[in-house]
């Protein structure tokens, strides 16, 4: 039985992308002061501005607008004309304590509380599913892992040199063939990426083929049939919190 199966992930220019980093580094900068530190950080990005919210219990102090910044430009970003200026964008925060009726259920598991094991408190909900599987090394299935490392590819080029006309934001992704549920080709390959003004259009595709895909997708996987579609809506220059806005997935830590 022949299925396709598709994932989708994103540059760390992305906004969504750019987002989940600066929260992950305002947690980790509070981790490196405070093990014991509690850090719900939520991060909105919008044109020419960040916006940091969320709780945080700790001791340790840290400057969130110097993190906020420093992650920006990290990143790549410094064109407020089309996406955003780690050096003038405007940078809001609004930060509270964590709620005590919420702390109550991470100083303690209910468990606990009740006379049983010992156990950690978990401050809020949430499902997962999935699993391990041996598609890949990295024990997850090939089209995450292909997409994954062609988003980080297109960074890696970017920041090297290697093609020097990219910017930070883009999105890829890769649809498999399976054959009773064991993959056996790349059926189509989807890049997005942002760049420069004035970037040939040509160039640009046979750049990010050759110097991108073609470094990561196994030969192998690869055929005749293969669908390739390199910036397939065109002209991509404001990109990022310019060109669309993005909201963090909650970061926590308890």
């Amino acid at each position: 039985m022949k299925k396709l199966f598709t994932s989708e992930s994103v540059t760390e220019g992305h906004p969504d992308k750019l987002c989940d980093y600066i929260s992950d580094s305002v947690l980790d900068s509070y981790l490196e002061k405070d093990k014991y530190a509690r850090v719900a950080c939520e991060t909105v990005a919008g044109k020419g501005e960040i916006y940091i919210t969320g709780e945080i219990s700790s001791n340790a102090e840290v400057n969130i607008e110097e993190i906020v910044r420093n992650t920006i430009k990290e990143v790549g970003f410094k064109d407020a004309n089309v996406d955003i200026d780690y050096r003038t964008c405007k940078v809001t925060i609004n930060m509270s304590k964590q709620s005590p009726d919420i702390a109550m259920g991470v100083n303690k598991s209910l468990e606990t509380k009740q006379g049983g094991i010992e156990s950690e408190g978990a401050g809020d909900q949430g499902l997962m599913f999935g699993y391990a599987c041996d598609e890949t090394k990295e024990l997850m299935p090939l089209p995450i892992s292909l997409a994954h490392k062609l988003a980080k590819m297109l960074s890696i080029v970017r920041k090297e040199n290697i093609i020097d006309y990219i910017r930070p934001d883009g999105k890829v992704q890769v649809t498999v063939e399976y054959n009773d549920d064991i993959p056996t080709r790349v059926d189509t390959i989807v890049v997005s990426t942002q760049h420069k003004e004035n970037v040939d259009m040509n160039t640009l595709k046979k750049d990010i083929k050759e110097k991108v895909i073609n470094k990561i997708v196994p030969k192998d996987l690869l055929d005749e049939n293969t669908k390739y579609f390199i910036n397939p809506t065109g002209r991509f220059v404001i990109g990022g919190p310019y060109g669309d806005s993005g909201l963090t997935r909650k970061k926590n830590y308890s």
